[in-house]
């Protein structure tokens, strides 16, 4: 999801709720401690320059329990943050929230929440570490019209 989309969505809500890929409800009495714009310059394993940009949102509860974020409140920080580390709203959105340590989580909206998505690790340069794409093994295995052998990979 992107930073404009939030901010659309935050105009048709009177509460925030953010739900993590368990069901669990974040408590009502969370902060966004950040609003941000992470850039990340990497080298994969396959010897490739990758550029990432995206926004990035902080959850964090408090012992303030009495604590409740407003929809408009978020948008205005958001305004803020915007203008003064002029950020780009087509970026997408990623939310890091504290459970046994920080889990990072893409961002999704569905039923009057936000939903947090789990991210994965994945190998980008898969076919120089031979590794196959699991696309082309089960075309592979469609095509093929020997019998299962312990050796062809079937099962």
């Amino acid at each position: 999801m992107t930073l404009k989309e939030v901010k659309q969505h935050l105009e048709t809500l009177e509460s925030l709720k953010f739900q993590l890929p368990n069901k669990e409800i974040v408590p009502e009495h969370f902060h966004v401690t950040e609003v941000g714009q992470v850039t990340k310059d990497f080298i994969d394993c396959g010897g490739t320059i990758r550029h990432e940009k995206v926004v990035n949102f902080q959850l964090w509860n408090a012992d303030d329990i009495d604590h409740r974020l407003q929809p408009k409140k978020l948008k205005n920080i958001i305004n803020l943050s915007e203008k003064k580390l002029f950020i780009n709203d087509r970026l997408e959105v990623e939310v890091e929230y504290q459970g046994e340590t920080i889990g990072k989580y893409h961002l999704d909206f569905d039923d009057g929440k936000f939903q947090l998505i789990s991210k994965l690790t994945d190998c980008l340069a898969k076919d120089k570490c031979g590794i196959p794409d699991p696309k082309e093994q089960l075309e592979g295995k469609a095509e093929s019209t020997e019998c299962c052998t312990p050796e062809s990979g079937c099962c």
